[in-house]
């Protein structure tokens, strides 16, 4: 799945691409507002508000990406490769850890 490249290689890529100090601070709240809403938004199948509250987190977290890619001048890597939505959490935890 990662075309014999190692993470390390993956989020060296996807971090030469997000540059900006600005295009790193909307990734940086972006990313965790997607990865909570989905679990929330499958909750939401049994009980309505966490639903609502998942939908809104998943399109915020989607519009500071493209915010983000917009500031920055050039598309969110996925748009190349897929492998690039997995990568991206990835470079959130190293940022995280202080790594990148």
């Amino acid at each position: 799945m990662l075309g014999n490249r190692s993470w390390d290689s993956w989020i060296t890529r996807y971090s030469e691409s997000h540059q900006h100090p600005l295009n790193q601070l909307t990734h940086t709240f972006g990313i965790p507002m997607i990865l909570v809403s989905l679990p929330m938004m499958i909750a939401g199948i049994f009980w309505r508000p966490v639903l609502w509250v998942g939908i809104g987190l998943f399109v915020v977290g989607w519009a500071l990406q493209f915010l983000g890619h917009a500031i920055e001048g050039k598309p969110p890597e996925f748009l190349s490769d897929w492998r690039f939505l997995l990568v991206g959490t990835r470079w959130w935890a190293a940022k995280m850890r202080g790594k990148v």
